[in-house]
């Protein structure tokens, strides 16, 4: 039985639906504002730390390569230990209250960490919009992703829609699902902050007039090393129905693609199971073998992800009760 959990079978029962009550949740109400959102908060003291942190391009540099990086690998920490003290001692006054009010906090306070229900009808969106023009999907998928969308064709639209899709897949549900199962309420703020850490400062060069090359490059460590695991689990879970289409054999090649450790795992197997392209021009081509995608192709990404979402959360339902070895 995970640690976390009250020794009492019964009493652990009712915990162990949590991650099916956060994902309920997030399907039914959706998002909490922003006013609400722990991301958020997270997401304005990371851009607040980032803008003394980052130099600016084109100024006198006052602190050496080495110094930035110090400076912001202690800042993250500190942020970091402050995430997971404030969410283990709300967990641990939680667990001092009925069985029935603990279950029911756990679930409202885990749904703001993870989110699949906006994803999917974001994805979904991109498609609906491409049917009205080419500009009109161009703008949708701005909303999902950070590169430059203006001069990219329907199919190439689409692509960047999918890879979205299954390199969230794992940032937004299965890592915080597998995280919290380890840890509890700690475990999967612990993994937003440093994902969320990661989107703001791990960039290699200059962005938003600062470089980030050194500020940027313990997120980005950090990430990866708690996303280690989760990614590889996601891509499994993607693949696993698909047989030998995205098995073992294929898989960690072309995951081996991207020069992340690991996005392309998830992207890869999405790529694998549709039998599509997935390319980033100049950086990689996921299943070169494999043909441009279709309108029909995003749906059928979407339903791959409801049924890893739905495949994850049952694992880590499992997991906390201790039926999985």
């Amino acid at each position: 039985m995970t640690a976390w959990l009250p020794g009492d079978w019964s009493d652990a029962v009712l915990l162990a639906a949590v991650p099916a009550l956060a994902i309920a949740i997030d399907r039914l109400l959706g998002e909490p504002g922003l006013r609400w959102h722990p991301v958020a908060w997270m997401g304005r003291w990371l851009a607040w730390a980032g803008e003394r942190l980052a130099p600016r391009v084109g100024e006198q540099r006052v602190l050496s390569d080495s110094r930035v990086f110090w400076f912001a690998a202690l800042s993250w920490c500190g942020a970091a230990a402050a995430v997971f003290a404030l969410a283990w001692l709300f967990q641990a006054w939680v667990l001092t209250q009925p069985v029935w009010l603990a279950a029911l906090a756990l679930g409202l306070f885990l749904k703001p960490l993870l989110a699949w229900a906006m994803l999917h009808d974001e994805v979904l969106a991109v498609e609906r919009a491409l049917g009205e023009s080419l500009d009109a999907g161009r703008a949708q998928l701005a909303r999902l992703v950070s590169r430059d969308v203006s001069q990219l064709s329907p199919a190439q639209v689409r692509e960047s829609a999918i890879e979205s899709l299954a390199e969230n897949l794992n940032d937004s549900v299965v890592a915080p699902l597998f995280w919290f199962a380890l840890l509890g309420l700690p475990g999967a703020a612990l993994f937003r902050f440093a994902n969320t850490a990661d989107a703001m400062w791990g960039y290699r060069g200059v962005r938003g007039g600062r470089d980030w090359t050194w500020a940027g490059k313990w997120a980005a460590r950090a990430d990866d090393v708690l996303a280690w695991v989760p990614a590889r689990i996601t891509a499994a879970l993607i693949a696993l129905p698909a047989g030998t289409a995205a098995g073992p054999g294929r898989l960690p090649a072309e995951a081996a693609r991207t020069p992340s450790p690991n996005g392309g795992w998830p992207m890869a197997a999405m790529a694998l199971v549709l039998g599509v392209q997935l390319r980033k021009p100049g950086v990689y081509t996921l299943n070169p073998e494999g043909r441009s995608p279709e309108g029909a192709d995003l749906l059928r990404a979407c339903a791959i992800g409801s049924r890893t979402v739905l495949l994850a959360t049952l694992a880590a339902c499992g997991a906390l009760l201790g039926v999985l070895a």
